[in-house]
């Protein structure tokens, strides 16, 4: 009987997204993330990961370096007794700045090339799998191929919908909710019972194979290596530091989005009253210090700097509310 699996994007569902990560150094797991993994294992669920990755195609990094970047999720994941059976990933972007990345493919989310590939080499039923990930075109790539959609939705960094993009079938504020999802699924409508006993979080567990797409040949595959896990029973005190550091990663992501802000016209325009209010404190300062004492013209300045912070107030708030 063919295998159940867990599609899953890789950016800011299960590492904390920084823009285009392109060095192992700075790959780091969402808080309960690890946690999260162990747990739909434990539901019988292969673990695949399928992510696009133009930052190659756009120059950004290697494909030496993306592998670095894996090893270096493997490596996190394993100390927590977390493991991914498969890793997939598309170079191509149509408009790329490398040649021979240059193109459209059917790996490239939304398309489902990725997890019709994973479905035909593993064996998965992917009417019994999930797409999970952070954004619509995950949401499309899962139902194009037939998988159920969980939409992980931050209220600090919502994902965007554009008018055609497909509604998820849930939605999930991080990985370990939409764990919570699949669980309640799995009770509602019982999954029909494997042949075989999934593996247990005890047993040996092999390493991911980490699949690029490659045109025309044949995809190569490593034998898996046996890795013991150890037992590592999560205490009350555990959970505080979860939650603590899930609390971290939704701030850190509020700083991080704070820091892109749409740049407009208006601000600009509000930005530049504010240095005339300061230069006409200045002239009154200036005024009413002189040995003349021109009191009037002092007064004219200070009502003109009033005026002029009055409106670049009014701008702010106009920008801050569109």
């Amino acid at each position: 009987m063919p295998d159940k699996a867990i599609f899953l994007d890789r950016d800011d569902t299960i590492i904390e997204d920084t823009g285009y990560i392109n060095s192992a150094e700075q790959v780091k797991l969402v808080p309960a993330a690890a946690q999260a993994l162990v747990e739909l294992r434990k539901m019988g669920y292969k673990l695949i990961v399928v992510s696009n990755q133009s930052g190659i195609a756009r120059g950004l990094f290697t494909e030496q370096t993306l592998s670095q970047i894996h090893e270096r999720l493997k490596q996190l994941l394993a100390e927590h007794n977390a493991y991914l059976d498969r890793i997939y990933y598309c170079l191509y972007l149509p408009d790329g700045a490398i040649g021979k990345y240059r193109k459209d493919s059917d790996w490239r989310k939304p398309k489902p090339g990725m997890l019709l590939a994973a479905a035909k080499e593993m064996k998965i039923n992917l009417a019994q799998s999930w797409m999970i990930g952070n954004a619509y075109i995950d949401v499309a790539a899962g139902k194009t191929a037939g998988c159920r959609t969980i939409l992980i939705k931050s209220n600090i960094k919502p994902p965007v919908k554009n008018q055609d993009d497909p509604d998820p079938d849930f939605e999930a504020i991080n990985l370990r909710e939409a764990v919570n999802v699949v669980k309640r699924e799995l009770t509602r409508k019982p999954a029909p019972p494997p042949q075989q006993e999934a593996p247990k979080i005890e047993s040996e567990q092999p390493q991911p194979q980490e699949i690029p797409q490659i045109e025309d040949e044949e995809i190569p595959t490593e034998q898996p290596q046996e890795t013991k896990t150890v037992n590592q029973p999560i205490s009350e005190p555990g959970r505080t530091e979860q939650l603590l550091e899930e609390i971290k990663f939704l701030l850190k992501s509020h700083h991080r989005s704070q820091q892109f802000t749409e740049f407009s016209a208006m601000k600009l325009f509000a930005g530049v009253l504010q240095v005339l209010v300061l230069f006409c404190l200045v002239v009154a300062i200036w005024y009413k210090l002189s040995p003349t004492g021109k009191d009037n013209a002092a007064f004219t300045a200070i009502g003109f700097a009033i005026t002029l912070q009055l409106i670049a107030l009014t701008l702010y708030v106009m920008h801050k509310d569109r």
